[in-house]
């Protein structure tokens, strides 16, 4: 199940005292679950009617706890059933006016007679200044402070990976606690550490010749990376001697 973020004092915006998040606060959020998932999704699932966010006066999405869980539905049921979005979209909608719509059979899912899914080829997601901007819900002037601690850094200039609306999100929670970027250096030089020892452990496959050996380094490398994220997050925890609901 989905957790969304709850609302604290001093958020700063009529927005985040109502709730609602900002895109890149969803994003962190569904990221639990769907690793895969970018803003362009998003953004993508609104144009196709899946989702209505409300809109400030300047333009940014806000994200209500119940977009947010329908996206989850929505994601689940493309994942989980491959099911067509507009089959999704009449589902979700009977759901919520209260009929007893059936789950559609439209797809099932895949076993192992089918053989293995096809792989879609790899794409890496960018974002612009302005979207990352926009999406983290911070300024530009929070943007080149951050940069100059090494915290966010722009894959060339004035793009960014996707990952940093994640990243700047995180920034700007945790700055609401007063923890400054300089202290989150440290935090940054710990990820570079364990990014290092992934990328040794898998740099044999990477330099195979093998497409599928490659393919397989790939995905070495994301279930290492959600590996280790779980264990410096327990370790915190164990630190800490805390214990998440």
């Amino acid at each position: 199940m989905l957790r969304t973020p709850s609302g604290g004092a001093g958020s700063g915006t009529a927005a985040r005292d109502s709730g609602l998040m900002s895109i890149g606060t969803v994003l962190s959020v569904l990221r639990d679950e769907f690793p895969e998932v970018t803003i362009s999704k998003i953004r993508f699932l609104e144009s196709e009617g899946l989702i209505e966010p409300q809109r400030t006066p300047s333009g940014y999405r806000k994200f209500s706890a119940g977009d947010v869980e329908r996206l989850g539905h929505v994601l689940r049921m493309q994942r989980d059933h491959y099911l067509p979005l507009k089959v999704i979209r009449e589902y979700l909608d009977a759901v919520e006016r209260g009929e007893a719509a059936p789950l559609p059979l439209v797809g099932r899912q895949r076993t192992a007679e089918d053989g293995p899914e096809p792989q879609e080829r790899p794409t890496v997601a960018r974002v612009g200044k302005a979207e990352l901007l926009a999406a983290a819900d911070i300024d530009e002037g929070e943007l080149k402070e951050w940069e100059s601690y090494g915290l966010i850094a722009p894959v060339e200039d004035g793009v960014y990976d996707a990952e940093a609306v994640t990243v700047a999100a995180l920034i700007a929670d945790l700055g609401r606690f007063g923890i400054e970027p300089r202290h989150l250096r440290v935090m940054k030089a710990a990820a570079d550490r364990e990014a290092g020892l992934v990328d040794q452990v898998v740099a044999p496959l990477k330099r195979h010749r093998n497409p599928q050996t490659r393919a397989l380094a790939e995905a070495r490398t994301k279930e290492l990376a959600a590996q280790t994220t779980k264990l410096h997050a327990a370790l915190v925890r164990t630190a800490l001697g805390v214990r998440l609901p």
